[in-house]
Order: C-alpha cells, then structure tokens, then sequence
C-alpha cells in the first residue's frame, strides 16, 4: 500500500517553504466565500513549486499512513494534482472529480468501486464546501470517505466534517462578513483572487 516517501518536513519547515514560494499574499481580499480577510494563499505557488507540494503531500501520506486508503480523490483544479501526490506516495490510485455547471462530479469513466476506502483531498480549506462535495461524490458513487486531508487549514471554527480532517499545515487567518470588515482592512483596495464563482 505504500512506497518509500521522503522524510516530512516539520510545520515551521512547512510555512518557511509557503513563505518562500511566495504563496502567502498579506493585503485586502475577497474571498470566493465572500468574505474578507488580510492574508490570502495563492495556491498555484504552490502546485508551481514540486518541492513544496511534494512536502505538503507528504505530511498528508505520512498521517494517513497507517489507515487502509483503496483511492485518493480531489476536486480540480488544484485538488487533482495532490490526489496524484498522495497517492502516488501511499501506492494507491487517483481519482478526480470535476465540475459541470457548478456541481461536482465524476466524469470520463470515473467510477468507485463498492466500498473503497478513499481519501479525500485538497488544496486550501477556508469553508470547507469543496470537500465536503467531494466526499458527497464520492459516497453517491458507492465508497466509504475515510478522511479527508488539505494543504492548508485556514479556516475559523468547526466546520462539521463527519470525517477525520488533517492539514499539513494550519494558520489562523481571521476573516470577517462582508458587514463586519474592520475599518483598517476597509482602507485597503480589495483584491478578489480564486477560481470558485461567489
């Protein structure tokens, strides 16, 4: 079930390699669940960068070593390439789930078998919706979601996960409704980064 991985990078590793590829943003930003904070993470710099998603991957397959993992699911875009790390690392095969019309779903002959293990996966977790879509995908097509692991946790609060949640890296990073966006953030030009339509 497993291959030979390299050594994990401890967290301070982890957020100096976030730091240095230049996918911690400080500024005003909306984000694509609508509201405001003062850091964003650009995950691309990440996906740019092997060696930093290589490491982030690693610490996801090294905590979800020891837990039977059949197949390893993301969402695109930036969840389909650490589905293919995981599980390249833990031995197992990938699965991806698209979206059509703004919903996810399995296509070009995707399929789960009856009862697989599988591990979910993705890239920033902020609301948590597209995992918890993901895992909705993958339980309509007949698997069992044993887990669910992100690159980065930024999100405030219990999100309702019915799954055990991993992040390879967690940071507090306030975010604020559109009502109640502080007056020295205000003054900041905002920038509306992501790819999920608000």
């Amino acid at each position: 079930m497993s291959e030979t991985s390299p050594p994990s990078a401890s967290p301070v590793d982890l957020g100096e390699l976030l730091e240095q590829s230049g996918a911690v943003l400080h500024g005003h930003f909306l984000l694509t669940s609508g509201r405001h904070s003062e850091v964003y993470f650009e995950k691309f710099r990440v996906l740019e960068r092997p060696d930093v998603l290589s490491a982030l991957c690693t610490a996801i397959a090294s905590h979800f070593q020891g837990v039977e993992v059949d197949v390893v699911a993301g969402p695109t875009t930036g969840g389909i390439i650490i589905a293919f790390e995981v599980a390249r690392q833990l031995g197992v095969p990938a699965l991806y789930v698209e979206s059509v019309d703004g919903k996810k779903t399995l296509r070009r002959g995707g399929a789960v078998a009856a009862g697989a293990r599988v591990l979910v996966v993705d890239d920033v977790l902020t609301t948590g919706l597209s995992v918890k879509e993901t895992i909705d995908v993958v339980q309509a097509a007949g698997g069992q979601c044993i887990g669910a692991g992100v690159l980065i946790d930024r999100a405030s609060g219990d999100l309702g996960f019915t799954v055990p949640l991993f992040a390879a890296y967690r940071v507090e990073a306030e975010s604020y409704a559109p009502d109640a966006v502080p007056d020295w953030l205000a003054a900041i030009p905002i920038t509306k980064p992501g790819t999920r339509p608000s």
